[in-house]
Formats: structure tokens, sequence, C-alpha cells
């Protein structure tokens, strides 16, 4: 049986979150900022009209344009939660998903008898109707042909958001309207290699010597790319992604920190949002590392301090890896310093059914706490209930000078509507 994949990508996702609630921005320039609002990360088409591009430093866009530009910071909570509704209607189309990223999941329609683009326009109005966010559908006999297929169905009105590049006879003329850096897994460096050999194009790509290709874009992993271009298959559904094998957190602070107190709140925050990601992946971490920067942009002395810690035994207890990173803290914090960022990593994961304990030592993979912490921050939104350590006012946190509302996870900005 062939295999048949689509790939679903929101469009302008970041940005079609914010005119989910503030539908006056439709049709009107957007652009979301990175953490601490430096620089543009997503932006619609009317954005790019205006000429402002991704990786924009804020402050470097023209006061004329952002005369005319919606400016939002990163609110990734809301984000996060509006991906969360549109995977669970996605996971409705097909027994088998692969979410991919915040905003694309493939989905696996090989055997089923259907008007396939009539099923990607029904996915595409299920998904506007119930969210409010607009999607294009890529469909074709390979995952990198269907990532290929959405980017033209976006780029190409006719094609209403959906392109099925199945049983096509002729599919080079849509191979040559993609440029060759637009191919998934291509990356930066492949493509400056590719183009000083003449590659521009994914049909380019696709009749160039297979040596080549071997010796020079990663081997077997290169060699995929151009084989699915053909058509055949031989990048796999990833249905249950492998549990990562380390967790950071990390951010850099809103403005610099110089007292200890300042970046115990910072650290304490950050092993909280690490343990919860590590619970839910049903892991235990076995070492702990704790490391402070200052900005090393500023004409001033540096100090980078790092260490990390073997945990006696493995753990995800928030409480218990937050003790421990207070005291490697303690050990590498120096005064007389301005701290730009810190963080934390969760290393040595371990499946949490695995671990052998002794009479002495409870098992540590859910403690009492933080079930009930998890349980009440997922209903009722992050922060509902934090460890006493991580403060409550909080100079540290990021800027976030133009952040929207948290409309769908806090009760206290949920939308009003008044009739």
């Amino acid at each position: 049986m062939n295999k048949i994949y689509a790939l679903i990508d929101c469009n302008s996702f970041y940005a079609s979150c914010e005119r989910v609630f503030r539908p006056e921005l439709k049709n009107e320039p957007v652009a979301i900022l990175s953490n601490n609002d430096g620089c543009v990360v997503a932006l619609t088409k009317e954005a790019k009209d205006l000429g402002v591009r991704r990786g924009d430093p804020y402050f470097k866009i023209e006061k004329r344009v952002l005369k005319k530009l919606h400016v939002f910071s990163s609110n990734y909570t809301l984000y996060g939660d509006m991906s969360h509704r549109v995977m669970s209607i996605l996971s409705e189309f097909s027994p088998e998903i692969e979410i991919y990223s915040i905003d694309e999941a493939f989905l696996d329609l090989s055997g089923m008898d259907i008007d396939r683009t009539g099923y990607a326009k029904t996915i595409c109005t299920k998904v506007m109707k119930d969210t409010g966010i607009p999607v294009s559908v890529g469909i074709a006999e390979t995952k990198t042909l269907a990532k290929l297929a959405n980017n033209i169905a976006k780029k190409y009105p006719k094609c209403n958001g959906v392109l099925d590049l199945t049983g096509r006879k002729n599919i080079d003329k849509y191979l040559e309207k993609v440029p060759v850096q637009d191919i998934w897994g291509i990356g930066r460096k492949n493509t400056l290699k590719l183009n000083r050999k003449g590659v521009k194009t994914a049909k380019d790509l696709k009749y160039f010597p297979d040596g080549w290709i071997r010796s020079n874009m990663g081997g077997v992993t290169g060699l995929r790319t151009v084989i699915e271009l053909s058509g055949t298959a031989c990048i796999d559904l990833d249905s249950a992604p492998e549990p990562k094998k380390s967790i950071v957190s990390s951010r850099s602070f809103g403005e610099r920190v110089g007292d200890i107190d300042g970046l115990k709140q910072a650290v304490t925050s950050y092993i909280y949002t690490a343990s919860v990601n590590l619970r839910r992946q049903n892991s235990l971490a076995s070492a702990l590392s704790v490391f402070i920067l200052t900005d090393r942009f500023k004409n001033e002395p540096q100090y980078n301090g790092s260490l990390t810690y073997s945990l006696p035994y493995p753990t995800s207890s928030t409480l218990e890896l937050t003790d421990y990173a207070l005291r490697i803290l303690d050990r590498i914090y120096k005064k007389d310093f301005l701290y730009k960022k810190a963080g934390v990593m969760l290393d040595g994961l371990v499946p949490g059914g695995s671990v052998q304990y002794n009479l002495f030592t409870p098992d540590r993979s859910k403690p009492a706490v933080d079930r009930v912490m998890d349980s009440v921050n997922t209903r009722y939104g992050d922060s509902t209930i934090f460890l006493g350590s991580a403060g409550i006012e909080r100079k540290w946190t990021m800027r976030r000078q133009f952040t929207s509302p948290h409309y769908t996870t806090d009760w206290n900005e949920i939308l009003k509507i008044k009739i």
C-alpha cells in the first residue's frame, strides 16, 4: 500500500493567535517579537509588504513603519494553548498523527478511500470554525513532498490553501516553483553548497547526482531528501517521538540582576518549568547543572559560572531539584557582577519506571506535591501555584512590553463580550 501524507501548517501562527482575539487586525500588518522584545520572529504578509523581515531587531524598525505595524511580545502561553486546540482537532482526521512543531503536524491518510482535496478543505474549515486559526494543507506520497506541497499552497492563491500532489504525472512543474532553501531538511549551509553547484530549485536537486549528495549533504540523510522528492517514501511518520535526553530551561533577564535573591527566584522558576517537562515524558533526572552569565556585550568585568551535581538518586521532584539547584547557585555566585542570564539543565534522564530504589528511598517519580501543583496549574494557568523562592515581584523576568492577555489560560484575562 502506497503511503499518503498530509502536512497541515498554521498560517502565520503566532500572528493568527493574536488576530483570533483582535479581529480588527485581519489584513493588518502584525509582527511578533522574540524574548525581551529583541527581534521579529513571526510576521504576516502585510508586515512583509512594509519591508519588515524575520530577524529584524525591533529598535531598528523605522518609525514610519512602526506607525502602521501592530507589534506584540511573544505570548507563548497563549500560543501553546491554541496549538493544543488545533492538534486535538487534527487528531480527529487520522488515527496516526505526528506533531512536528507548535504549528505543524503530519497526518497519515494511507488506505483512506476519500476525496483527499475535499477532505483537506474540510480540515481547513473545521480548524478555522473551532479555533479561528487558518491552515494550509499539502498532500503527497512522501513527507518531503507534502511539506513542499504545503509551501506552494500557501504562496499561490489559486490553490485555496490546499494542494494534493498524489498521482500527478508532471510533478516537476511544481518542484521548479520551490527554491532549494525552502526544502524540508536542507538548511542554510547545504543551500550555499547547492547554489554554488547551480542547484537553485527542488527540481534541480531531484536530478542532481546521488554521489555528490551522499558525500556533501550528510550521507544517507541528505540522500533520503532527494529520494523523497522523486516520490519514494523513506522518512516514516514519527507518531511517538523519543523522550529528550536532557532538558534545559533558560532565559535572558529583562534587566540585569546583581543580587543572589533575584537569581534564586529565576533558578526556582526554571527548575519548575524543567521538572514539569521531565514529568510529562515520565523521566527522572540523575544530574543537575546550574549556570549564570554576565553580558558579554558590555564593556565591564565578565564572569560565567556553572556547576554540575550528580544527584544521590534519580528524581523529578520540583522541591528536591530546587533545593539542589539553590545550593549549587550559592557555590557559583560571585558578588559585584551584573548577570544577564541564568539557566538549569536536567541530565542523565532515565525512564520513570526503570529505577531500582532501596528500602529507605521512596519513589521520587511523582510526589504528591508535584501532582497537585501540576494539576492546578494545568487547569487554572501557569504560576497559579508556585514555590515561595520564585518570588512575588520578579524584576528579572523577560521584557515584554507588548504582551497580549492570556485569553484562554487565565480567568482574570478571559475575553469579555458586551452585547
